[in-house]
């Protein structure tokens, strides 16, 4: 891999794809045969991969809502799951 494709953008990958990459990652650097410039490389790719699980994770809390109940335990509407 060369260094561009390894620091190639990730914001367009889905949260499944992402984490695949990921796994693949960490499996190359536990097996050890990878040269060292190269593990350098793809544990940065590894990083970034992170980040952008953690962003798309951070911004799907922000989506889930919980479902608010009236007194009879009826739906009454919906409200952001940390009360907020």
């Amino acid at each position: 891999m060369t260094e561009n494709a390894n620091t190639a953008d990730v914001s367009g990958y889905s949260f499944e794809k992402a984490v695949a990459e990921l796994e693949s990652i960490v499996a190359r650097l536990e097996r050890g045969d990878v040269a060292l410039d190269e593990s350098i490389a793809i544990y940065e790719r590894g990083e970034a991969l992170k980040k952008h699980c953690e962003t798309l994770l951070n911004a799907a809390e922000k989506r889930i809502e919980k479902i608010r109940l009236d007194r009879a335990g009826k739906p009454q509407g919906v409200e952001p799951l940390d009360g907020e």
